[in-house]
């Protein structure tokens, strides 16, 4: 049987059938990621069973690939050694994860049953605040002292390679462990054998603090291409470094958390967690916003109540509040959405907002004369009728609905672009500036306007 045919294997009848041949083959010839996509469904019995047939390193990859939930359900059927084993074999950073979500009990069983130097490495890994770099970063990188010529750091590297994530980049440090510089593997095979670290090492090294955000450090990954970027401390000792995957990882949680913010969605923003959130889970996400914000919407009500009198002397204005209430939203979310991604890519800063909202309100006046024009056309066109004998007065009414139609736009596009920069000025996720409460605010303001500039230019 081919490692393909494994592969698109019901795994439900392997156990089923005893193949205790087929599921060794499966774990042997399957990546560890197709493995874990195979069982991830599967009850915690099954699933153990399963890697019980595979060697420990292949178990603790394909662990790591499996969401964390999956692998707390796991854990609390795994015995004492076979604990042992996983931390043994996890990548420090995935071992560190997994530690942290544990009991105090079964840690407690586990720790001592390690090496010192990987209870060392917990500890120190573990100590890091959640969001910084330090929490995302691992413990596994190569590092060479400076005096090492490029053959004997070549050798070096193949001896330690086995136990290191990645040795394409390899970091010279001195003996305090301070970062000086970087070489490249490439540049250690193009370099001639007895050429010194120091004189081929790259000293423009890009890095990040330990503390700083997550995101922060991910975007650095992501702009400059790099496979991996080191951590360091306050003193530049090298501390850890963070990989290209563990970035997308770090990336893909904050487009998450970023969209769900914007569309007023509570919770903890995983990733991936749709299926696994209850009815009951995404309710109580949803619905304080949603409330809130419907609360906060009577102010529309009660505006349009204040003007059931005007409403009643014209008809018409009735029928284009709609578009009025659609046009704001569309343009103030578009407007707020924008503003919010170049913040979150560093593209603009809080200090950028005077040519930020000099740019929306020109993009503004323009969306603004479009939709006027187009909301006088209508109204010319179809809003011609028995009710209206007069011509001059359709013509003012066409006029103070296209006027309160173009003043909304820009009011729109301007609070849409106010908000985010405003409370990103107070060192605050520009995102909670949430497209429905945009919205409602939107609404508010443009009925205001809306009944305002038609009162202001019939002159009633």
């Amino acid at each position: 049987m081919t490692a393909e045919e494994l592969e698109t294997l019901d795994i439900a009848e392997l156990l089923s059938a005893g193949d205790e041949t087929s599921l060794r083959l499966f774990c042997a010839s399957t990546q560890p990621v197709i493995i874990a996509d195979h069982i991830a469904s599967l009850p915690p019995e099954d699933t153990r069973f399963i890697l019980r047939h595979s060697s420990p390193e292949i178990r603790a990859e394909v662990f790591s690939h499996l969401h964390p939930e999956t692998q707390l359900e796991l854990v609390d059927i795994l015995s004492r050694d076979e604990m042992i084993s996983l931390f043994t074999h996890l990548p420090p950073d995935d071992r560190a994860d997994l530690y942290k979500r544990l009991p105090d009990e079964r840690t407690d069983a586990i720790l001592p049953a390690l090496a010192q130097a990987e209870r060392e490495d917990i500890r120190r890994l573990t100590s890091y605040e959640e969001g910084t770099a330090g929490s995302v970063m691992t413990s596994d990188y190569a590092s060479v002292p400076p005096d090492l010529t490029a053959e004997q750091s070549i050798e070096y590297l193949r001896t330690i390679a086995p136990d290191r994530e990645t040795i394409y980049y390899a970091y010279v440090v001195d003996q305090e462990r301070k970062l000086m510089g970087f070489v490249s593997l490439k540049d250690l095979i193009l370099a001639p054998r007895h050429r010194k670290i120091s004189e081929i090492m790259h000293q423009d090294v890009i890095s990040v603090a330990v503390d700083a955000d997550q995101e922060k450090a991910a975007r650095k990954i992501q702009k400059y291409d790099l496979l991996a970027l080191p951590v360091i401390d306050q003193s530049e000792a090298l501390v850890g470094i963070i990989t290209h995957d563990d970035a997308i990882d770090v990336i893909t949680q904050e487009q998450t958390e970023d969209m769900e913010k914007l569309m007023a969605i509570g919770g903890s923003h995983e990733a991936g967690v749709y299926m696994r959130t209850s009815a009951w889970g995404h309710f109580r996400n949803r619905s304080l916003w949603v409330a809130g914000l419907a609360v906060l919407g009577l102010a529309s009500g009660f505006i349009v109540q204040n003007f059931e009198s005007f409403l009643l002397q014209f008809a018409i204005f009735a029928a284009f509040m709609p578009m009025l209430a659609d046009t704001g939203g569309n343009t103030g979310s578009q407007s707020a959405s924008l503003v919010i991604r170049a913040l979150a890519l560093n593209e603009i800063t809080p200090r950028d907002a005077f040519r930020v909202i000099l740019k929306e309100v020109h993009v503004g006046f323009y969306l603004g004369i479009l939709l006027a024009l187009l909301a006088f056309g209508r109204v010319m066109l179809m809003g011609a009728g028995s009710t209206i004998p007069e011509d001059y007065l359709l013509i003012q009414i066409a006029v103070a609905i296209a006027a309160a139609l173009g003043i909304q736009v820009v009011s729109a596009t301007l609070i849409g672009a106010m908000l985010p920069l405003v409370v990103a000025r107070f060192n605050k996720d520009p995102a909670v500036i949430a497209s429905p409460a945009l919205t409602t605010i939107v609404d508010i303001t443009g009925l205001l306007i809306y009944f305002y500039t038609a009162q202001f230019i019939l002159s009633v």
